[in-house]
C-alpha cells in the first residue's frame, strides 16, 4: 500500500510518499515560493503538477489541516461536508486552512477516486478539560464566537507520546509526560494517561513559549498600548508579534545555532528568556500531571541544541526526572492516522 502526505502551506507544498507496512519513504519533495512575484509556480495545482506524481498508483492521501475547531476531534475521511466545515473554520486560521483546502481540491481534480483523509493539528488537544481551554473572558465569547484554547502541533505531540511510551515500556494509556516541540514554532504539552490535558499554544499558535519570531505569552494590554500610544494598526501589531518578536526581536536572528556561537549579551539574554519560559511551563505541567514519567525534547531546537536541553534540565526540581530526545515525524503520524480512518 502507498500513502501520500501533503502539507499545503500558503506559499509552499510538502509531499511525502510512504510504502506501508514498511514505512519506507519512496519520495519526498518540497515546492516553495508558490504564488510569489517572479515565481514559476503560481498556484497549488501547478505545484502538484511539478511533483510529477502518478496519483493513480497511490492508495490514499493524508492532508495536514491546521485548524479543526471544536468539530473535528479525530482524523476524518474527506467529503463535501468536511470540505465545507474546513471552509467555515477559515476565520480561525486565515493563513492556513485556505491553503490546506487548495491541496485537497487539487488532488480531487487529479484523482477524484482516491480516498483523502484530513488530519487536524488541533485534534490531539480535543481532550483538554474545560478549565484548560476556556479563557477568563465573558463566557459568551466562547459560546458564540468559539474563542478558546485549541492548541497546535498535535500530530507531533501524538507521535512523541507513542515513541515515549515505547522507551518507557509503558502502556500509552498510563503514560504521563511533558512534550516539548521546540523549533521556529514551539509548543509544550502536558499528557496525562495518554491524553493531552494542557498545551501552551492557544486560540492561535502565537501564545506560549518564546519562538523564532513569535513573542509567546505577553501582557495583552501591550497590544492596547501599541495601538493607542504608538498608532499601530492591527496589521502592524500582527506583524510585530508574529514576525518581528521572539528570538529574532531579542537578538536580531532566530537560528539558535548561530545565537549559541555569539558571545554578546543580547544573544545570551535571548536564550535565557527562551529557557526560562520553557521551565515555567514544565513547572506548571508538573503540578497538573502530579507524576511525570519523562520530559521529551523534539523539533529542530529540541533535537539538536545540547545547550538548550542542558539549560532547561539544569534545575534541582528536574534533576530526578528522565528526559529523552525523540526526532519527531509528523508525516508518519499522519500516515498512521490515515490507516486508522481507512480501517473504519
Amino acid at each position: 500500500m502507498k500513502i501520500a502526505v501533503i502539507n499545503s502551506g500558503s506559499s509552499s507544498l510538502k509531499f511525502k510518499l510512504f510504502e506501508i507496512p514498511s514505512e519506507k519513504v519512496l519520495c519526498s519533495k518540497v515546492v516553495e515560493h508558490i504564488g510569489e512575484k517572479d515565481s514559476l509556480i503560481q498556484n497549488h495545482f501547478e505545484a502538484i503538477e511539478c511533483l510529477h506524481v502518478n496519483f493513480t498508483e497511490i492508495d490514499a492521501v493524508g492532508h495536514r489541516v491546521v485548524h479543526g475547531g471544536e468539530r473535528f476531534r479525530n482524523s476524518v475521511l474527506i467529503d463535501d461536508e468536511v470540505i465545507e466545515a474546513i471552509k467555515d473554520l477559515i476565520p480561525l486560521a486565515p493563513l492556513h486552512n485556505p491553503a490546506n483546502l487548495e491541496g485537497i481540491r487539487v488532488v480531487r481534480q487529479k484523482a477524484p477516486n482516491i480516498p483523502q483523509i484530513a488530519v487536524f493539528d488541533t485534534a490531539f488537544h480535543a481532550t483538554l478539560p474545560k478549565e484548560a481551554f476556556v479563557y477568563a473572558l465573558p463566557y459568551a465569547m466562547y459560546e458564540k464566537r468559539q474563542i478558546r484554547r485549541y492548541g497546535f502541533h498535535g500530530t507531533s505531540h501524538a507521535y512523541l507520546l507513542q515513541k515515549a511510551a515505547q522507551l518507557l515500556t509503558k502502556d500509552v494509556a498510563k503514560t504521563n509526560i511533558i512534550t516539548l516541540h521546540l523549533g521556529n514554532g514551539a509548543s509544550a504539552c502536558a499528557i496525562k494517561n495518554g491524553k493531552s490535558c494542557d498545551t501552551s499554544m492557544g486560540f492561535t499558535p502565537l501564545e506560549g513559549l518564546v519562538m523564532g519570531s513569535r513573542c509567546g505569552d505577553i501582557d495583552p494590554a501591550i497590544v492596547l498600548y501599541l495601538q493607542n500610544e504608538l498608532d499601530f494598526n492591527s496589521d502592524k501589531v500582527n506583524t510585530l508579534l508574529n514576525k518581528e518578536s521572539g528570538l529574532l526581536g531579542l537578538c536580531g536572528e532566530n537560528d539558535v545555532r548561530n545565537i549559541e556561537k555569539r558571545k554578546d549579551d543580547k544573544a545570551k539574554l535571548a536564550l535565557d528568556i527562551m529557557v526560562r519560559r520553557i521551565q515555567k511551563y514544565i513547572g506548571a505541567y508538573m503540578v497538573v500531571l502530579e507524576n511525570v514519567d519523562a520530559i521529551i525534547f523534539s523539533g529542530g531546537i529540541g533535537e539538536n541544541s545540547h545547550y538548550v536541553r542542558e539549560s532547561v534540565m539544569n534545575n534541582k526540581i528536574l534533576k530526578n526526572i528522565r528526559s529523552f530526545v525523540i526526532k519527531t515525524d509528523e508525516e508518519l503520524q499522519i500516515v498512521n492516522e490515515c490507516l486508522e480512518v481507512l480501517k473504519k
